[in-house]
């Protein structure tokens, strides 16, 4: 069977990338992958890997298709699997359904699979064609990517800027920098990450809930956490109410500059213990440590010195700048605590990749230079 890639397998794999992206933020720790089973030129199956990880998409789209399998072609965002887990090899999967040709986006780069279920497929005859809108593909498994092959998550920065620069004025909480329109994609943008960060500032400052709170999509609120170096917040702050029933974790560093003790938990509250560095937690190892407890995509949204903190360090693989119209005049706070702006929005480590208006705000969105 011939392996060239034409017009109409782009378009059926762009429309499994689309369907598996939908479901970042549930999966974790496993990767948001979407297949589409065609045959004779019509769609018979269509899946994405379930909240929690499991089923994997290609066994739902299997199951949807059935017999009319046999012959089709696969559509995947990602390598299926070769290994055994909690459920079997999706590779083995495919090849029992009948597959004539696959078509995917990357190899999945986690050791146990990375080449092995396309190898495994090709063995038993069916024609694979890999690395199609390979960057596409890159961009909705930027978190599974991050954490398999740099051990820390996709970090993406949120800034909400008003017209001279500001983040808010002093000595007053929870000010409204942007409109409505731009705090609901915000809330939108929450539904599509594993967890979201900030400081224990923000937390005292602002007493946060930090949920995704849009009609419908309440129980997609990612996994909070909060930077509390010395562990000095006490429990009666929302973020680690328990009526919410969204889980909570705090990042907390060793008193000695090491990471003391291993993860402990009470009730939905958990702490990570991490190794001190300068001026508070050491970024890096804090990363390190979410890698390993399945975040793959991180939200960072505050405040001024964490994110000047995550820009200095390096960390920071994506931001997304919301600017207001509005100045905040008198009293206003720097949105990175004395650090330029233009050390995004000028710096050669970053690209300018789209712009969008919420209303009267503006998005900028930015990734890292490859």
């Amino acid at each position: 069977m011939s392996d060239i890639v034409t017009e109409t397998d782009r378009r059926f794999l762009a429309a499994a990338i689309r369907l598996g992206a939908g479901a970042n933020g549930e999966t974790w720790p496993n990767p948001a992958v979407g297949a589409i089973v065609v045959k004779d030129g019509r769609v018979v199956g269509r899946g994405r890997t379930a909240s929690g990880g499991r089923p994997h998409a290609e066994t739902i789209a299997l199951r949807e298709a059935g017999e009319r399998a046999a012959g089709g072609t696969l559509y995947v965002s990602l390598e299926p699997c070769a290994h055994h887990g909690r459920t079997p090899p999706c590779a083995d999967a495919v090849i029992a359904a009948g597959i004539a040709r696959v078509v995917a986006c990357a190899s999945d780069p986690d050791p146990r699979v990375s080449g092995r279920g396309f190898a495994r497929m090709r063995d038993a005859g069916i024609s694979v064609s890999a690395d199609v809108l390979r960057a596409a593909a890159e961009r909705a498994h930027a978190g599974h990517i991050s954490r398999t092959t740099r051990n820390r998550p996709h970090v993406v920065l949120k800034l909400a800027v008003s017209a001279d620069d500001a983040i808010g004025r002093a000595g007053e909480t929870r000010v409204a920098v942007t409109g409505e329109i731009a705090r609901r994609h915000v809330h939108a943008l929450r539904a599509r990450v594993d967890a979201i960060l900030v400081g224990s500032g923000t937390v005292t400052a602002d007493d946060p809930e930090l949920t995704c709170r849009l009609p419908g999509l309440e129980h997609r609120s990612p996994v909070r956490i909060v930077l509390d170096t010395d562990g000095r917040l006490g429990r009666d702050w929302t973020v680690f109410a328990a009526k919410s029933r969204v889980p909570s974790w705090r990042i907390v560093a060793g008193p000695d500059g090491s990471a003391t003790g291993e993860a402990s938990e009470e009730g939905l509250l958990r702490t990570l213990h991490v190794r001190r560095g300068e001026g508070g937690v050491d970024l890096s190892d804090a990363l390190r440590r979410l890698a390993e407890a399945g975040i793959g995509r991180l939200m960072v949204e505050g405040g001024a010195a964490v994110a000047r903190s995550f820009l200095l360090g390096d960390l920071v693989d994506e931001v997304l700048l919301f600017r207001s119209p509005v100045a905040l005049g008198d009293g206003a706070v720097p949105a990175l605590a004395g650090l330029p702006l233009s050390a995004v929005e000028s710096s050669p480590a970053f690209v300018r990749k789209e712009r969008r208006m919420f209303g009267p705000d503006r998005l900028t969105r930015y990734e890292r230079r490859r």
